[in-house]
């Protein structure tokens, strides 16, 4: 996977670094679900103000980084830092081991891509593994660092669940400089001697929260251990329980800590209920609802054969409609992300694995067809909407 340019999505057959589904987890057990009361499904949105208006420190011209990474950057119309941005990036470039504590949406990708690139470009011996919670996520952080990075030579492997093994080797047996993947697929390729992280001296852990949720807890001590311990480290989290800050503690030195959050993710979020007597008058409230042709709406049903016969059931009823779940082809799902993006269907309906892995700036709505498994997966889910200073609105159905 070399940063020289930006190359077509591909099938799955064709590199390793095509779109995938899932975290590449350990387990497919289920864990019983959280009974959530109704009530907290309704809140009222925090109107964003502009006293809530930051002011960065640094543009991105007055970072000293190479002048390729400047280009890119000024080509991609990126020129002023966000709040984790502006002060992460600095002590990034001093080889400091940052905690960045925000929101999702907020920037963290070029708050630790920066850094990292520019030490890449600039040490040869240098090499850095960065770890997501899904392969969605995972895929997402490659081609932003391939965009930022497009020109500088740099090569690199992306190691995700559901895609097959023989590109992820290939790309492997060429030594990359940066490998991106999800803790399991990562595990792997460590068991059957696919991957050596003795020289990886740099390293970065996003949504450490939730890959802690998703139990990967055990392979994150194991992948961490095996890395250079002459390393700068990367550890990105939207909250900070004693479980985070334990593993951080363990495995960095001397961190800074930024923390940019401004409240909960939920916060810009209006959230209410719909409720529902009979199959039929959910499904014709949720028809009503989407009837609205300006909504960009995510809808999340429970499980993949679910997810399946409601996008089915609403294409069939004229929405422009697509689906996304772990069951899917890579090429499928990638298909089906671009077309959300590029606004040719206006629905897409989700099972959970999306929650975290969907970075789509323009939501509106967040629709719980089914309730999620737990409060925590309710938070991630509706996070999806009220991004970039806007209002978002998130809708659970519930029967009674």
């Amino acid at each position: 996977m070399p940063y020289n340019s930006r190359t077509n999505n591909r099938p799955s057959r064709g590199r390793s670094s095509s779109f995938s589904g899932g975290g590449g987890g350990r387990s497919s057990r289920r864990p019983s679900k959280e009974n959530i009361h109704a009530s907290r499904f309704i809140k009222a949105a925090s109107i964003p103000t502009e006293e809530n208006t930051y002011t960065p420190t640094h543009q991105f011209s007055d970072f000293a980084i190479d002048e390729l990474l400047q280009v890119n950057l000024r080509t991609k119309g990126i020129i002023t830092p966000s709040p984790i941005q502006d002060q992460s990036i600095p002590a990034g470039l001093n080889g400091q081991d940052i905690i960045g504590i925000a929101n999702t949406g907020t920037g963290k990708t070029i708050a630790f891509a920066i850094p990292l690139l520019d030490r890449l470009i600039a040490d040869r011996n240098s090499r850095a593994l960065i770890m997501a919670p899904t392969r969605e996520l995972a895929k997402q952080i490659e081609d932003e660092c391939r965009e930022i990075a497009k020109g500088s030579g740099l090569t690199g492997a992306l190691l995700i669940g559901g895609a097959p093994m023989g590109p992820q080797l290939r790309d492997l047996r060429g030594k990359p400089r940066i490998v991106i993947g999800t803790p399991g697929r990562i595990k792997d390729h460590m068991e059957r001697g696919s991957l050596d992280l003795s020289t990886h001296n740099i390293v970065v852990l996003d949504e450490v929260d939730r890959m802690l949720d998703m139990g990967f807890v055990a392979d994150m001590r194991e992948i961490l251990a095996e890395l250079n311990t002459a390393r700068q480290s990367f550890f990105f989290s939207a909250t900070m329980d004693p479980k985070v800050s334990s593993l951080i503690n363990e495995f960095s030195h001397d961190p800074i800590t930024v923390s940019v959050k401004t409240g909960d993710t939920t916060d810009t979020v209006e959230q209410n209920v719909v409720r529902y007597g009979s199959r039929n008058e959910k499904m014709e409230k949720l028809h009503d609802i989407l009837a609205d042709q300006s909504l960009k709406v995510l809808v999340f049903d429970e499980t993949q054969r679910s997810v399946e016969r409601l996008s089915d059931e609403l294409n069939q009823r004229g929405f422009r409609v697509d689906a996304i779940h772990g069951g899917k082809s890579q090429g499928a799902r990638q298909r089906a992300l671009n077309r959300f993006k590029a606004n040719d269907i206006s629905i897409l309906v989700a099972t959970d694995v999306a929650a975290r892995g969907i970075d789509v700036s323009d939501i509106t709505h967040v629709i719980n067809y089914t309730t999620p498994q737990s409060y925590s997966d309710y938070v991630h889910r509706i996070g999806r909407a009220g991004r970039a200073g806007r209002v978002g609105y998130a809708l659970t159905f519930i029967e009674g």
